[in-house]
């Protein structure tokens, strides 16, 4: 089938019925790759809305962004990069955290699952177990996250109604850095990094349900 203009496998059940979760289904861009994803099944549409992909806009998951690629290019040197997602099976539901920390050759990945929580949880979740594993307050440090809720949050001037104890938390382990901001980035936009993110995020609460 279809979705957002993208052709994706969708997943069935042994009976020939689409594998459904809360209204969503179960969705692949590819079946050679590791990540999947929940989407809600109104979303989906008929295989002939898929756009031709030589017609793809830049930066849709069918195709390599240039701003996408681009990302980190005027980073400082000696900077780590952080790649958060946070992800919940209901909303709430069941739901994991991913992270993917990046210093030079060096890379780590988190993925834990969280027990029942918001999506919003699981992103902020997210966010502050990849901080709480950095050791070096020194460098500089770039956090990139696709949830503008999280972001919007920690870094504007916002006064937020839900999860106040879990942003006070976050705020006060971001002040031991000299240097750490966040960027938004989107989802599914061609940015390999963010996509491992979200992969470690949906299979840490496959592990939880196991």
């Amino acid at each position: 089938m279809s979705f957002k203009g993208n052709k994706v496998w969708v997943a069935f059940t042994a009976d020939g019925i689409v594998l459904e979760n809360n209204d969503k289904v179960l969705i692949k861009y590819n079946l050679n790759q590791d990540y999947e994803y929940w989407i809600k099944k109104a979303r989906l549409e008929s295989l002939d809305k898929a756009v031709p992909a030589g017609k793809k806009k830049e930066g849709s998951p069918g195709g390599k962004s240039a701003k996408a690629l681009d990302i980190t290019a005027k980073l400082p040197d000696n900077c780590i990069h952080i790649y958060t997602d946070g992800a919940s099976s209901g909303n709430p539901g069941p739901a994991g955290i991913g992270a993917l920390l990046i210093y030079h050759e060096n890379r780590k990945k988190i993925s834990q699952s969280i027990g029942i929580a918001t999506n919003n949880v699981a992103e902020l979740s997210a966010i502050k177990m990849a901080i709480s594993h950095l050791k070096r307050h020194d460098l500089p440090v770039r956090i990139f996250s696709d949830s503008a809720y999280a972001i919007g949050v920690l870094t504007q001037n916002l006064k937020p109604q839900a999860n106040k104890e879990l942003v006070s938390e976050i705020k006060e382990l971001t002040r031991k850095f000299k240097d750490l901001k966040f960027i938004k980035v989107k989802g599914h936009a061609g940015i390999k990094e963010n996509e491992v993110a979200d992969f470690l995020a949906t299979s840490a609460i496959k592990k939880g349900l196991s």
